[in-house]
């Protein structure tokens, strides 16, 4: 599935409640970690500091801030703050505890197959800073390209079978979130004032999704440039399947778990860092 970055636009409740109704945690299994690597997640996941380095550097830049110094002392902050050992680490052990034996036999299997080689190969190719500028620059020609043709029809069932835009907002929303309750905490009129950033934050989500949903299509576009269409409807039903339904559900909401986790330290150090500025 297209992995997006999509904190320039603008991010769990329920999870004590579900740690209670979790079984007794297990340690990560060979199986999960043999679906990690046959699927090329584990290349996706050695990139994710880059993407989020890059994703908020440039939402810095949209919002204004141009101070190279400023910029590349961000870019540091955030890559340091992300370990892709530990995003790896937390998607193998909820595979192992979330997702039956079954299911990931399955996946695996799947995954082992020409064309499971392929999606791998092709989303491990798309997911790093440079593709995404490619991506962003080829936009509006891709979906021009592709107006009207079976694989744009395809988009808003495999959209809903990867979870993509949902998931991607989701995340977004989370991250803004985070980030601003970390950098409240050194603001006491900010700390008066954060029921009401938060909500006017959720009443953006109409927009944040509208903004996501494009960039993840135009990624579904160039990522799987290389199959089909009946490659691709391939793909898409096996996402479709009970057990591509829960591999999909457990990686999406682990891997925005494990982004989660560094925030708050990125939120608090930012704050100090606009202030020696200021």
């Amino acid at each position: 599935m297209p992995r997006v970055h999509t904190f320039h636009p603008v991010l769990f409740a329920w999870f004590a409640f579900a740690l209670a109704l979790l079984p007794l945690r297990v340690s990560a299994t060979p199986l999960a970690e043999a679906v990690v690597k046959a699927s090329a997640l584990d290349r996706i996941i050695d990139q994710y500091p880059a993407m989020m380095s890059e994703g908020i550097s440039e939402g810095m830049r949209q919002g204004g801030l141009r101070e190279p110094m400023l910029l590349n002392a961000i870019t540091g902050i955030v890559s340091q703050a992300f370990s892709a050992s530990a995003i790896r680490r937390q998607v193998v052990n909820d595979l192992s505890n979330k997702v039956p034996k079954a299911d990931l036999e399955q996946v695996l299997a799947w995954y082992e197959t020409p064309l499971g080689r392929k999606v791998g190969g092709l989303e491990a190719s798309a997911s790093n800073p440079e593709a995404w500028r490619k991506i962003e620059q080829q936009s509006n020609a891709l979906t021009n390209r592709y107006q009207g043709t079976p694989r744009a029809n395809m988009f808003a069932a495999f959209d809903r079978a990867a979870r993509a835009t949902e998931s991607a907002t989701d995340t977004a929303i989370a991250v803004q979130l985070s980030m601003i309750s970390a950098m409240a905490a050194f603001d006491p009129q900010a700390r008066a004032n954060m029921a009401q950033i938060k909500q006017q934050v959720r009443s953006q989500r109409f927009m944040i999704e509208g903004v996501v949903e494009q960039q993840v299509y135009a990624a579904y576009l160039y990522t799987y440039q290389g199959m089909s269409d009946e490659e691709l409807q391939g793909y898409l039903q096996f996402l479709q399947t009970d057990h591509g339904q829960r591999y999909t559900r457990v990686i999406t909401e682990s891997i925005q778990q494990a982004i989660l986790v560094p925030v708050e330290s990125i939120g608090q150090q930012m704050f100090r860092l606009f202030n020696r500025q200021g």
